[in-house]
């Protein structure tokens, strides 16, 4: 497959200006070009002490995202995707011998800049031109008939993820079910916020973290929920709201640049948990990175925030 360079569609307000001067090449620009990512092979780790925790600072919620954080989904939701293009003859150019395929290198580069399958969709469709399928045999021109395209493609993408979960062959990353088990009996508060379809990530949880822990969420958001996608910080900006508790002593788990970006949009802390798609980013904005949650625990989270608060 050829080449294609990725940008970010435009975010609104402040949160996407500010992204826009950090990380420059998450700005809307024809013909931009994404500069490669500063490779970070080792965990960044940040020490901290007890002594300078002032009584305020305080851990009220840890937030989850899913996809890369709770499992490595990334060749799951592309062999997905490429189910469905393969299912209904996507052909992108038209004129391609073949349905379109996106490779495993094209692919990490693509989720780690846009959030969502079906922007996704709509960022590639428009840079290479919108294919013909079974759905239309000649491309769609009206923005009704480009979004039933998106929306048929995405529907049957989703029921595939769902079959390659409900396989049993997909296991939770290391580290997650531990701590999130720590939180719930700290008496902290637990979320898991995804940029995914509900549907999929309601399966997801069920399957893999269980339907006692996934009931026991003290909140739950997904892509359907909000208008703006990562890095867009809305989708934690709501879950603070719906926790009830202040953005600054939230603390997200992410994976990867466009998560931290949300994360810090919202005013809240990150760590970060890296998968091998996501391991050379600039995470320099992260209070701290891992290999996986294996030998993280509750009380080290708590003590980086709480240095967080004190030196910000």
């Amino acid at each position: 497959m050829a080449s294609t360079s990725l940008f970010l569609p435009t975010t609104a307000g402040a949160a996407a200006a500010a992204t826009a001067r950090r990380y420059p090449f998450f700005s809307h620009r024809s013909h931009s070009h994404v500069p490669s990512t500063r490779l970070r092979r080792a965990p960044r780790l940040v020490a901290v002490s007890a002594a300078t925790s002032p009584a305020s600072s305080s851990l009220d919620a840890l937030i989850f995202d899913c996809d890369g954080v709770i499992l490595e989904s990334e060749n799951l939701h592309r062999q997905a995707y490429n189910d469905a293009f393969a299912h209904f003859g996507v052909r992108c150019p038209p004129a391609s011998a073949d349905p379109l395929c996106w490779d495993e290198a094209f692919y990490d580069e693509l989720q780690n800049r846009i959030g969502g399958g079906k922007p996704k969709m709509r960022w590639y469709f428009g840079e290479n031109g919108w294919p013909s399928s079974k759905i239309f045999e000649t491309p769609p021109s009206t923005d009704s008939d480009k979004e039933k395209l998106v929306d048929i493609i995405q529907d049957w993408k989703t029921e595939r993820y769902k079959e390659i979960i409900k396989s049993g062959t997909v296991e939770p990353r290391p580290g997650v079910l531990q701590l999130m088990d720590e939180v719930k009996g700290a008496g902290h508060k637990l979320a898991v916020c995804s940029a995914a379809t509900k549907s999929s990530v309601i399966m997801c949880l069920e399957n893999l973290i269980g339907l006692e822990r996934f009931n026991g969420l003290d909140c739950f958001l997904a892509g359907d929920d909000v208008k703006l996608k990562k890095p867009d910080p809305t989708i934690y900006i709501t879950a603070a709201e719906k926790l009830g508790v202040e953005s600054k002593n939230c603390l997200v788990v992410e994976d990867s640049v466009i998560g931290l970006l949300a994360a810090k949009g919202a005013g809240m802390s990150c760590v970060i948990t890296y998968t091998p798609s996501t391991a050379s980013q600039d995470f320099t904005d992260a209070i701290a990175t891992y290999p996986d949650l294996s030998n993280v625990r509750l009380e080290d989270l708590k003590l980086l925030l709480r240095k967080t608060l004190v030196t910000g």
